[in-house]
């Protein structure tokens, strides 16, 4: 009675608007800021808000004492909220936590809506139907801790939190197998026996077995018969004013306190599953090891390794040097062995060697470029491994030797050489820069020159506007061009001792001109041409066909005249050519009055100037056949003013 006494006015000396009620109706709620509480009715448990790091979490936790200490809570890896945010148990019988912007968060997940809730006096919070049936309690969910006549059910697990302050999952769990088997593993590993580091030895003890507290603090497991199969901790401490309980702490180890309710004071712990602090797997994370120093664990990274972050022994370590390129001919050179006596981690060897000599594993692992350390174990095997280690620790029983490669130190004078050939090599690559930059702006200026003073000449569009303006000079034509306009000079109009004389036309213009095509031997074709353009070129009358372009490709000798400079369609006799030089002769004698008029002049052209070629040179000079060179153009001057009869 004293006792209940005492709770009664602790709990309200600790928190004066807390509710002492046994029932939560539909409709409560609590708010950090108020500090209200759904308390037990002894006033010893309650269920709410509580402080964590920079905000607020929810559980149940003994508040009938100086130090507040959670037993359970809810969403245990969500980030704490802040003040402003409300616990409802809402009228639809949910458990809610909401937010200051109206939203909601299920604290608990029943099977069904709740009609009321309760917090016990064994820190147990209960929900319950419409017809006061259990369907929900803290008891079947627990986080990190086991109260007096709690059970650990098969197939559940406890979970160490981060650290005492931060109560988020942490890196080992306590399961109840469904084998009757109560084992200790890391975080994410399976449920095998590599990976233990604590189990009860009652494997095979069936299913359904349970793990359980009573009140004075006997921890022990029963099967489903209700047999006790194995008691953990014997038990007996006093019940009097003290409260006893089950914890997996940050560090492993699951250990049972005791804490006396009439005195203010830390947690005892009176019983630990071992006392050793590095039996648990993995407490200096990937590439460190544990060793125990004064009862008391510390973590110590791998030689050529420091921590990734200082502080955290479980973030584990990293490399402190560059892993350089390996190969067997320069691994002595780049890297030496560190041993490690008495030092084991997990043994994933991709290589076993039988040797009998630790320096020849050493050797070994040094010549293997996979190989990043090797156990010599038992005196005869040299198994090779890869990084990362992980669930290292010292053990003074074990003959093990741990070999570690790592970087060799670089001597003064190693430093100096790198540093010359770094400096070599800078040079060689501002050199070789360099140089491809220059030639780079060479070859640009190169093809900007060839493209704008050399392709500008090489050959003249089709279609150019200006191809054919007879105002300008005769324009140069290829053979493909010609061989285009005259359709494969395929329509002859006229024919000479030279060549051929083609009808075309002009795609772009439309225009029909006359195209020759020389057709002698190579050395006298290539005179003629000279000789034509030279004289055709210079030729202006209106009598006869203007020289509107050429063409000298390769083997290829043309000249292309303007057709509507020809008075007909039929080829030039020499009978009329001579007609008319007569004419004309006879139209510019003298005397004015030996002269014939121009009814007498116009019946003798009864021919017409036609085939510029035929008229301008071959008629002039002579035979049609004739073979001759003369090219005069001061003949063929006077012939052209002697027939302008009308001049």
């Amino acid at each position: 009675m004293a006792s209940i006494i005492f709770f009664l006015l602790l709990a309200l000396s600790f928190t004066a608007s807390a509710q002492r009620q046994t029932n939560i109706t539909l409709g409560s709620s609590l708010t950090p800021f108020t500090n209200s509480l759904w308390l037990s009715p002894s006033g010893l448990y309650a269920f709410g808000f509580f402080r964590q790091r920079d905000g607020y979490s929810i559980g149940v936790f003994l508040s009938g004492i100086s130090l507040k200490t959670v037993v359970w809570a809810a969403r245990r890896d969500d980030a704490p909220v802040p003040s402003n945010a409300t616990l409802l148990f809402t009228s639809d019988g949910r458990v809610v936590l909401r937010s200051a912007q109206g939203d909601e968060t299920p604290i608990v997940s029943a099977s069904q809506p709740a009609s009321l809730a309760s917090m016990s006096d064994s820190g147990n919070f209960v929900l319950y139907n419409s017809d006061h049936e259990i369907i929900w309690q803290s008891f079947d969910h627990p986080t990190d801790t086991l109260l007096p006549t709690q059970q650990l059910r098969a197939g559940a697990e406890l979970v160490s939190p981060v650290s005492e302050t931060h109560l988020s999952t942490g890196i080992y769990r306590l399961k109840m197998q469904h084998d009757g088997h109560l084992v200790q593993y890391p975080v994410s590993t399976p449920d095998t026996a590599p990976y233990a580091y604590f189990a009860s030895g009652t494997n095979g003890a069936g299913d359904n077995v349970t793990l359980n507290l009573d009140p004075d603090g006997r921890l022990y497991l029963l099967n489903s018969t209700g047999f006790n199969i194995k008691n953990i901790t014997a038990g007996g401490y006093p019940t009097k004013e003290t409260i006893n309980m089950m914890k997996l702490d940050a560090d492993g180890i699951f250990r049972l306190y005791s804490q006396n309710l009439t005195r203010n004071g830390n947690w005892s712990a009176v019983w630990s599953s071992t006392s050793d602090k590095c039996q648990p797997k993995g407490s200096c994370g990937l590439n460190g090891y544990c060793v125990v120093k004064d009862q008391e664990a510390e973590c110590i990274c791998l030689p050529g390794f420091k921590f990734v972050t200082q502080g955290n022994w479980t973030s584990g370590c990293q490399r402190d040097f560059n892993a350089e390129s390996c190969n067997d001919k320069n691994g002595s050179s780049t890297y030496t062995m560190e041993e490690l006596s008495n030092t084991i981690w997990e043994d994933v060897s991709y290589s076993v060697l039988s040797l009998t000599m630790k320096d020849n594993c050493k050797q070994a692992c040094l010549e293997d470029c996979n190989c990043e350390a090797a156990l010599f174990t038992d005196g005869q095997y040299c198994r090779k491994q890869r990084l990362p280690l992980r669930f290292g620790r010292r053990n003074l029983e074990s003959s093990n030797l741990a070999v570690v490669k790592v970087g060799r130190p670089i001597s003064s004078m190693d430093r100096k050489e790198k540093k010359n050939l770094g400096t070599g090599r800078r040079i060689v690559i501002i050199s070789c820069s360099v140089v491809a930059f220059g030639l780079a702006i060479v070859a640009i200026f190169g093809i900007i020159i060839y493209r704008y003073h050399v392709l500008a000449y090489k050959k003249v569009p089709k279609n150019d506007g200006t191809a054919l303006n007879e105002e300008f000079a005769p324009r140069a034509f290829t053979y493909a061009e010609l061989e285009d306009v005259t359709g494969g000079f395929k329509e002859e109009i006229g024919r000479g001792s030279f060549g051929t004389v083609y009808k075309g036309i002009i795609s772009s213009t439309r225009k029909v001109v006359a195209v020759k095509r020389l057709e002698k031997a190579l050395a006298e074709g290539e005179r003629e041409f000279q000789n034509e353009m030279k004289v055709i070129g210079k030729t202006h009358h209106r009598n006869l066909a203007r020289l509107l372009g050429y063409c000298h490709d390769e083997h290829h000798r043309l000249l292309d005249g303007d057709m509507d400079k020809l008075v007909g369609d039929e080829i030039v006799e020499k009978k009329q050519l001579d007609r008319m030089v007569k004419v004309g002769l006879w139209c510019t004698l003298d005397e004015p009055s030996l002269r014939p008029s121009m009814k007498k002049a116009i019946p003798c052209l009864n021919a017409n100037v036609h085939s510029f070629a035929q008229a301008q040179l071959q008629g002039i000079i002579g035979e049609s056949k004739s073979n001759t060179t003369v090219g005069d153009s001061t003949l063929l001057q006077a012939a052209i003013k002697l027939t302008n009869c009308q001049k």
